[in-house]
C-alpha cells in the first residue's frame, strides 16, 4: 500500500526537520519549504496528498498560499500547524478549505492522528483550542456565508486602520500580535477584492460596516 505523500512547510527549519523525523516512519515526506511562494511553484510537481503548513510564512502567508495550492491541487488536504489560537483565523483557514488546525504546543502525536483523519475524508481541529475559543471558531466559520461578510475581529481591525493606526498599534490595542492584525487586514482586502491599503482605508470610509 503506498504511503500517503506529505509536503511540509514553515520558515523554522528546526521544527520542519523535527516533524518530518516525526512522519517519516508512517507517511512520505516528499518535500519541504520556507516560504509560501516556493511551496505554491513547487508543491503540485510532487503530487502531495496533505500539505501541513504554517499560517505565518515569507513572501506569502500560509492562508493565501492555501488558497492557490487549493485551486492546482484540488484533492490536497490541507492542515495549519500554527502558534496563532486566533479563532478568527482558525475559521477563516477552513473556509478557505483547510481540514485541519492544531497548535505548535500540541503534541506530536496529534498531528500523526490528524493525516490519518483528513486522509480518511474528516478534519481535525486540535484539543489545545480552549472550550471557549473552539465555540467562538465555530461561530465565526457558520457566519463566514458571504464573500463580504466580515468577522467582529475583522472590523475592528478594519475601524483601527481607518483611524490611521498602525498595524502595530492595532495589535496593541487588540491585545494581538501585530502578524495576526496583517493575516486580519490582507484576508479582508482578498475578500473584498481591494489591492491597496488606502483602497482598504477607502472602503471602510465610503461603507456603513465600521457604524454597525
Amino acid at each position: 500500500m503506498q504511503r500517503t505523500r506529505v509536503i511540509l512547510a514553515d520558515d523554522h527549519k528546526l521544527l520542519l526537520d523535527a516533524v518530518k523525523n516525526l512522519l517519516e516512519p508512517e507517511f512520505q515526506v516528499v518535500g519541504t519549504f520556507g516560504d509560501g511562494h516556493t511551496l505554491v511553484e513547487e508543491a503540485p510537481a510532487l503530487k502531495p496528498n496533505v500539505i501541513v503548513l504554517d499560517v505565518g510564512m515569507p513572501t506569502l502567508n500560509g492562508l493565501s498560499a492555501g488558497q492557490r495550492l487549493r485551486q492546482a491541487l484540488p484533492n490536497v488536504k490541507l492542515i495549519y500547524l500554527t502558534m496563532n489560537q486566533d479563532p478568527d483565523l482558525a475559521a477563516e483557514a477552513f473556509r478557505l478549505g483547510a481540514k485541519g488546525y492544531l497548535l505548535k504546543t500540541s503534541a506530536g502525536s496529534e498531528l500523526v492522528e490528524a493525516i490519518r483523519a483528513v486522509v480518511r475524508g474528516g478534519s481535525y481541529v486540535t484539543p489545545l483550542m480552549t472550550e471557549d475559543v473552539l465555540g467562538s471558531f465555530v461561530h465565526h466559520f457558520k457566519n463566514l456565508k458571504s464573500t463580504n461578510h466580515l468577522t467582529l475581529r475583522q472590523k475592528e481591525v478594519l475601524q483601527l486602520l481607518a483611524e490611521g493606526r498602525s498595524m502595530k498599534e492595532a495589535a496593541y490595542i487588540l491585545n494581538v500580535s501585530p502578524r495576526t492584525v496583517a493575516f486580519h487586514k490582507y484576508t479582508m482586502m482578498e475578500h473584498l477584492h481591494i489591492k491597496t491599503s488606502a483602497e482598504l482605508v477607502q472602503y471602510a470610509m465610503n461603507s456603513q460596516l465600521l457604524a454597525a
